[in-house]
């Protein structure tokens, strides 16, 4: 019995508290909305490319040492915590031990062995992504200002005389993407405000075309601040920046419309910098390519803001 007369427990309540977190917990990791297709995923979204899948496999990679990293810190926690408690019998203070090189060479060492892991796997899928092929399949411009996108697409087209390596509204485009352009390509373009939508789908902000099975690449320029240009299930995004050109490439497996967003806080409108990408199959895109021309998009907008002087010289120390 307790002191007051009761024969109550005073862990009870502690017993209690801890039964309905538990609960809480249980309800919140099942009521998600997630099902068990999409827990492998762990939160990222259905890859649509070929490239996509290496990110998500670094992504789940990263989440398996966090997760066997956190559960090695719980036990060690858990462990000291039940088999070290004070004893109820006994209230010396128990041994302290203030050296231990075994034990603080270890906690030294494994953290250095997790980084440098995680480092080699993340070097080698970044290389990968990074890379550029000499002939892509398709060129598409990127070019972001406050607050939406133009797509610049760098092909012939009938209905479009120009010439894409001389063009100067892609004058701020380095010449090291400019000699991988098609040659007499007028191209057409398209530009989106805040207020566009996919005329299907009603979707906010323009609409970004691109063909099923062939390799795109982006090249990505700014006429203003810094943008982030992100296709959601492209699992992959790159930075927009005024004064320095950069690029990636992919090749999109699957057909549909798929969101993008500005990744990068640029300013009062961020949350509208939206877009969307519909992948087609190669005809339609071509198809779609020629109505621009018809309604009179042909050429290019102003890619944006001329490389720095120091971006120059950077790229000219690496050729």
């Amino acid at each position: 019995m307790s002191p007051n007369g009761s024969d109550r427990s005073p862990r009870r309540p502690m017993r209690r508290k801890l039964l309905q977190a538990m609960t809480a917990g249980l309800v919140l990791a099942t009521a998600t909305g997630c099902t068990y297709k999409d827990f492998p995923r762990l939160g990222m979204p259905t890859p649509t490319t070929e490239e996509a899948p290496r990110i998500l496999s670094l992504w789940q990679g990263s989440w398996a040492a966090a997760l066997a990293t956190g559960v090695l810190v719980w036990g060690l926690i858990l462990w000291s915590a039940f088999f070290h408690r004070r004893s109820r019998t006994k209230v010396e203070v128990p041994p302290q031990t203030r050296y231990n090189m075994p034990i603080e060479a270890l906690y030294t060492v494994v953290p250095l062995v997790i980084v440098s892991v995680l480092f080699y796997f993340t070097a080698r899928d970044e290389s990968k992504l990074l890379s550029l092929s000499d002939k892509p399949d398709v060129t598409v411009n990127v070019v972001g200002f406050q607050w939406s996108w133009g797509f610049n697409y760098i092909e012939p087209v009938a209905g479009s005389t120009g010439d894409a390596k001389t063009d100067e509204n892609l004058a701020a485009i380095p010449d090291r993407f400019k000699k991988e352009f098609p040659a007499n390509a007028g191209g057409v373009y398209d530009v989106g405000t805040p207020a566009s939508k996919d005329p299907k789908t009603h979707n906010p902000g323009p609409t970004l075309w691109l063909p099923k099975g062939k390799t795109v690449r982006f090249v990505l320029t700014s006429r203003d601040v810094i943008h982030s240009f992100w296709v959601v299930p492209f699992l992959m995004k790159m930075d927009v920046i005024p004064g320095h050109t950069n690029a990636f490439q992919v090749t999109p497996n699957k057909e549909g419309t798929f969101l993008g967003k500005c990744a990068e806080l640029c300013g009062v409108d961020h949350s509208r910098m939206l877009f969307n990408v519909k992948v087609v199959s190669p005809d339609l895109y071509e198809k779609h390519l020629q109505e621009l021309a018809k309604k009179g998009q042909t050429g290019y907008v102003p890619a944006g803001i001329a490389q720095t002087s120091h971006e120059k010289n950077r790229e000219t120390n690496n050729l």
